[in-house]
């Protein structure tokens, strides 16, 4: 149940009582109406921008409407206070009936609570990761991998319909480069001096297994080879080798992909489906035979000072017209991407979302220009640019990983400060911003460590159903009906506060799917925590309001019905991160 959605239809409702309102209804966007939390709570508990938004079109001054709209929801039995503020707005204050039987919906729900319609059942893909299977992956795939899979999760929890897909760059020149370099490790494992690792190829010691498996397999049949054939051969199973690794990367950080699309079916069958795509971009009148003048600064592979087919992509939003086909009628790595998109935009995707870093934001006009053109207005694209992850360890540096030969692995990065912290804190920084990531500062147990933080509060709650066991041991919580134990009986203004804290939790997890930034969860979890931790330390100075009071077993009863309410929104949020909520942390 959204709070602020209920009392926005509340209000609607008011608008249609008012005479004045109706006469002009027809002309009045009642859209632009917003609900939400009064930025400071001693406010009131909801605040809308009715009176100002709807005034110049009633000829109205704002305050005067306010009143208006005022005396109508003062009529409503579960507000308790009305007021208007500033310029026009109207600060809600709700009775304490309405929060009591909020939490008793959110105690039913359990980490139900906040899971929203908003996305229709639409159907989303959301790629990320992507990296080309030449190595493990490194951190800078990290803040991509858990932003795009904590997203995904966001919208399947708002009702979203969500594949998460990784598409495998496994037919460019870097496969060539990972076959020679998986070959030069084939004749290491034979027995042969390889010296230093020739400029140019992966120097990794991942590759040292590859060419140990084509050893035990091929022997030495290999030498004697057709180059292509050889090439062929190691390409396959260096390929499968990385993928491996890759999906064992990512499980260690709690990433699962629905599907991996490899690029190479699109170059299948004479490249059927790169050909496709092109004849339907033809058909659509967006290819033709042209030049492009030469790219300022350094030129791209696929440039040539000659006539060649291109996508007319100026015509759809893109700075310059892209090539498909070179002149020797080989295709171009942009018309594979563009035979890709079509295929998802085939396989019935209303959105198309993208997840990379920083450093391909040249991609993003070449991208919405393929959308325009390929689903003609029928899909919305979205690309999401992660910036950097600069790693220190007490304020400095990190050094690169020996393992890799030139950078530092996401398994080293989890193994050394574990999946939890590492997943919240790619998450406690819009993802658009750089990202200082220090592994002391990580692990440490404090308040100034925010997935600490936000998994003790949880780990708290069940410390506090485990108190109450022992203060009434012949008490059985999980038998308890916890949600009609708190009408009636929930009422401290402290109470109220955390419910009302709790009650943005659908507001956040819908504000934050629309707007695809799942930051915006990481910190509304901190500050559920926060409100916690918060009236936790008052019990202390005023023991009357402890969750668990030996001497007031109703009252406590009660108040384990609000811990379980703030455990399942915690754990619901922590799932929707990829992190685990602790029963217990020493």
């Amino acid at each position: 149940m959204n709070l602020f959605a209920d009392f926005e239809i509340r209000i609607k409702a008011a608008l249609d009582e008012i005479e004045a309102v109706r006469e002009k209804r027809d002309s009045l966007d009642f859209n632009r109406i917003v609900v939400e939390p009064p930025r400071d709570p001693s406010h009131g508990d909801a605040a809308t921008n009715a009176a100002m938004v709807l005034a110049k079109g009633m000829g109205m001054n704002p305050r005067a409407l306010a009143d208006l709209i005022g005396e109508k929801l003062k009529q409503d039995p579960d507000i308790a206070e009305v007021g208007v503020a500033g310029p026009g707005f109207i600060n809600i204050r709700l009775s304490v009936p309405y929060w009591q039987r909020l939490l008793a919906t959110m105690i039913r729900q359990g980490t139900d609570f906040g899971r929203s319609t908003v996305g229709a059942g639409h159907k989303v893909n959301v790629e990320y990761v992507s990296a080309n299977p030449t190595g493990p992956m490194h951190v800078g795939h990290c803040r991509g991998a858990v932003v795009g899979d904590t997203l995904a999760n966001l919208l399947g929890f708002a009702g979203y319909e969500v594949t998460k897909e990784y598409y495998i760059n496994d037919a460019g020149a870097q496969i060539d480069v990972l076959a020679r370099s998986a070959f030069l490790r084939y004749r290491e494992a034979l027995g042969e001096d390889i010296g230093e690792i020739p400029a140019g190829l992966y120097p990794g010691d991942y590759l040292v297994p590859v060419g140990k498996a084509l050893a035990d397999e091929y022997g030495t049949k290999l030498y004697g080879m057709p180059e292509e054939d050889m090439l062929a051969i190691v390409k396959e199973k260096a390929i499968d080798a990385m993928m491996v690794m890759i999906r064992d990367d990512l499980a260690t950080l709690n990433v699962h992909h629905d599907i991996f699309f490899s690029e190479r079916t699109l170059h299948a069958n004479g490249a059927a489906k790169i050909r496709t795509a092109i004849n339907d971009l033809t058909f659509k009148g967006h290819v033709y035979r042209g030049t492009l003048p030469p790219p300022k600064g350094q030129l791209p592979e696929d440039w040539e000072d000659r006539e060649q087919t291109l996508f007319r992509s100026t015509e759809v939003g893109d700075d310059i017209d892209r090539p498909l086909m070179k002149s020797d009628g080989s295709y171009t790595y942009f018309a594979a991407d563009v035979a890709y998109f079509k295929d998802k935009f085939d396989r019935g995707f209303s959105e198309m979302i993208y997840v990379l870093g920083a450093d391909h934001g040249g991609y993003v006009k070449r991208l919405e220009a393929v959308n325009r053109a390929v689903s003609e207005g029928k899909s919305k694209l979205t690309v999401l640019l992660c910036q950097l992850v600069k790693l220190y360890r007490d304020g400095e540096p990190v050094k690169m990983s020996k393992r890799s030969g030139d950078f530092v692995t996401l398994r080293e990065v989890v193994e050394e400060v574990g999946r939890d912290s590492v997943r919240f804190m790619m998450l406690y920084r819009k993802s658009s911003e750089p990202l200082d990531f220090d592994f002391a500062k990580v692990t440490e147990q404090s308040k100034d460590n925010p997935v600490f933080y936000v998994q003790y509060a949880h780990a708290r709650c069940m410390s506090i159903l485990r108190q109450a066991k022992e203060a009434f041991p012949d008490l059985d919580i999980e038998q308890l009906d916890l949600a009609s134990a708190v009408m009636g009986q929930i009422e401290d203004p402290t109470e109220l506060a955390l419910i009302g804290k709790l009650a943005e939790y659908p507001r956040i997890i819908e504000a934050a799917a629309l707007s695809q930034e799942p930051h915006r969860l990481a910190f509304y979890l901190h500050d559920l925590a926060s409100s916690l931790h918060t009236h936790w330390n008052k019990g202390k100075d005023s023991p009357e309001l402890r969750f668990v009071n030996d001497k007031h077993r109703e009252l406590t009863i009660a108040r384990l019905g609000l811990v379980h309410a703030v455990a399942s929104v915690l754990k619901s949020g922590l799932a929707i991160t990829g992190t685990e909520a602790p029963v217990e942390m020493r």
